[in-house]
This record gives structure tokens, C-alpha cells and sequence, in this order.
């Protein structure tokens, strides 16, 4: 079902500019998921959200559960959009009406990279454009760390089950993300 990014430009990328899209990002913590959907969703011209900016209000507390699913139920009934963040426990909503997934498979050091960066950029706190909350923890780094581990088996198994129907884009690391965004907005002007 994973293909090796470098698999996937050989195959081409079907229909891509020629349906709606919806697409559905996910990766660990500072893999790059909000700059892919950003960038994805320019160069399609539709809509992004961020679910870090729906799940949490501006003192950083969450939604309940059946809230944020019920959000979430609404966005993807639009034709087009990209969605990026994890939350497994609503992963399945969103892959069920999903065109194309893009998995950000990166291992942890990039990804903390990640982290530290986007700290040192827009210091702490909440980000308002994406919702991203910059706050560095011993748990969320053990998050992290452990992701391939705990976490992206069980992404896996849920793209397996709710999304047999998409094409799913592995990307391991920030340049074969930024060749596949290239590739994927490319396409459309074809």
C-alpha cells in the first residue's frame, strides 16, 4: 500500500487537477504538516485547516470530543479542502472522504528540528494563523521521539481500513515532502 516517494513520481499521480480535491495530511509533531497544507492549498486554491486551530480555543483548551468530530463531519463535507494534524480518534472522519493522504513519516530528529525552529520563529504560545501551539514538554518530546513506535503503527492501520479508496504519499523527510508538493501542484497546471 506505501510506496517509496521516489515509486510514487515514476507512477505519476493520476488525476490530480482533475476532480476535488481533499486532502488529508498527517505526521508527527514537526514534520512539516502545517507548511505542506499551506503549501498544497495555495497551489490548489481551496480551502486548509489547521486542527489544531479548531481543537483548541485561545487559552488552549480542547473541544469535546463530540464537538470536534462534529466540526470536523462538517469540513469534509465541502468538495475541496486540505486538512492537516493527527488526532487518530477523529482520523477515520476525515480519510473516509479523502482524495489523496500524504503521510510525514520523518524520523524524530527532524522532526524536534522542526519543533525547535518553529519556537525559535514564533516564539511561545499559540500561533494565530495556524493554531499551533509552541510549548515544548518533556511529554511531547517523548511524544515524538516515540511516534514511529506507538503512533504510526496505528495511522497505518487506519488508512488501511478507512481509505483503501486514495492514493497515500509517504514522504521521509522535508525534501521528498517539498518534491512531492512540487510534483502534486505541477500536475494541475498539465
Amino acid at each position: 500500500m506505501y510506496a517509496p516517494i521516489s515509486l510514487l513520481f515514476s507512477l505519476g499521480l493520476g488525476s490530480v487537477g482533475s476532480m476535488d480535491q481533499r486532502i488529508v495530511i498527517i505526521g508527527c509533531g514537526g514534520s512539516g504538516k502545517t507548511t505542506l497544507a499551506n503549501r498544497l492549498a495555495v497551489g490548489f486554491g481551496i480551502p486548509v485547516t489547521h486542527l489544531d486551530a479548531v481543537y483548541y480555543d485561545d487559552e488552549w483548551n480542547p473541544l469535546p470530543q463530540e464537538e470536534f468530530a462534529a466540526v470536523q463531519e462538517e469540513l469534509v463535507a465541502d468538495p475541496e479542502w486540505v486538512i492537516d494534524g493527527n488526532y487518530a480518534s477523529t482520523l477515520p472522519i476525515r480519510l473516509r472522504r479523502a482524495t489523496t493522504v500524504v503521510f510525514l513519516d520523518l524520523p524524530p530528529l527532524p522532526c524536534l528540528w522542526g519543533i525547535a525552529q518553529r519556537r525559535w520563529r514564533h516564539g511561545g504560545g499559540q500561533d494565530g494563523r495556524t493554531g499551533v501551539y509552541n510549548r515544548i514538554t518533556w511529554d511531547f518530546i517523548r511524544y515524538v521521539w516515540n511516534y514511529r513506535t506507538t503512533m504510526r503503527p496505528r495511522v497505518r492501520a487506519l488508512i488501511a481500513e478507512h481509505a483503501p479508496h486514495v492514493e497515500v504519499h509517504v514522504a521521509t523527510s522535508r525534501r521528498a515532502a517539498d518534491r512531492l508538493a512540487r510534483r502534486i501542484i505541477t500536475r494541475l497546471t498539465d
